[in-house]
């Protein structure tokens, strides 16, 4: 078992690692000249891994206030990138949609996005990114687990 100074050293590693991959992706993203801002990218990129869904949901998703994501979205509208449909199960909100448009720009950053994450793991050998992709997919299941338990103790 890890002592607590192991601990803390990783959550200080995941923390430190998460900002430093958020500053590198919005500096690829501001000079690789795809006419869009990080924010916007992100956006782009959370509508295409949730294809259909309300814009809430595209909000918590990238863990910005749903009004910011609103500017991004009409943003991504006014270039024709995105749609926004009537949701069929809820009147009152609609869901967002990619279009054909966006094939191409979504290609171009996720170029980016991969060349970014071959850097950060560039020196991993044989099997370390499978392990490593693995082992952070446990990691993040967890955490949201403990998330939830959280928000569901503080509405009760």
């Amino acid at each position: 078992m890890a002592t607590s100074t192991e601990k803390e050293s990783l959550a200080f590693l995941l923390n430190s690692s998460v900002r430093f991959l958020n500053s590198a992706f919005e500096r690829r993203i501001s000079d690789a000249g795809l006419g869009l801002t990080p924010g916007e990218a992100r956006a782009l990129l959370t509508v295409a891994a949730i294809d259909g869904s309300k814009q809430a949901d595209i909000a918590t998703r990238i863990g910005l206030e749903p009004m910011t994501v609103c500017t991004y979205l009409d943003r991504l509208e006014s270039l024709e990138l995105v749609e926004r449909r009537p949701n069929p199960d809820d009147r009152r909100s609609k869901c967002i949609y990619l279009t054909q448009t966006s094939s191409a720009l979504l290609l171009a950053v996720r170029e980016e996005v991969g060349l970014l994450i071959d850097q950060a793991v560039s020196g991993f050998d044989g099997g370390n990114f499978e392990k490593f992709h693995a082992l952070l997919m446990i990691v993040q299941k967890n955490l949201q687990t403990a998330v939830s338990e959280k928000s569901r103790q503080n509405q009760r």
